[in-house]
């Protein structure tokens, strides 16, 4: 797992782990039934602090993508165990809508903006359908 923190980002460092831990799975680099490493050796990886690393796996975790078990660690959740919630599905539209604003203030079509989410799919290496 490779994950590369921006320090000058307007992106607290636990999102962009969360972010980049999430993308992992996506592209299929981390499998359902992966540990992911403890928050001692990522922290130490990274060169942040466990705190914040440790606060990226509980997000993980509230979000139902990974479990936290003693002495197991955390452990990537099977897709099955990964049941989309009409809250989450919500929270997702939520999140896109001011970039899909911001494409249309600027003159983007439907068209194009949907096309940039199927380009997205395609970068990440996954079918339009889902991971």
């Amino acid at each position: 797992m490779f994950i590369q923190i921006e320090p000058q980002s307007d992106v607290p460092i636990y999102q962009q782990v969360t972010q980049q831990i999430m993308e992992g799975i996506a592209r299929g680099e981390m499998k359902p039934g992966d540990t992911l490493p403890s928050v001692r050796n990522l922290a130490a990886d990274l060169g942040v602090n466990m705190h914040t690393v440790n606060k990226s796996y509980h997000e993980l975790e509230e979000k139902g993508i990974i479990t936290i078990r003693a002495k197991s660690g955390a452990i990537i959740r099977s897709t099955e165990e990964r049941v989309l919630t009409p809250e989450q599905l919500q929270q997702i539209e939520k999140s896109l809508k001011p970039i899909v604003v911001e494409g249309m203030v600027l003159g983007a079509t439907s068209d194009q903006i949907e096309h940039m989410m199927k380009k997205v799919f395609s970068d990440l290496q996954i079918p339009a359908e889902g991971v």
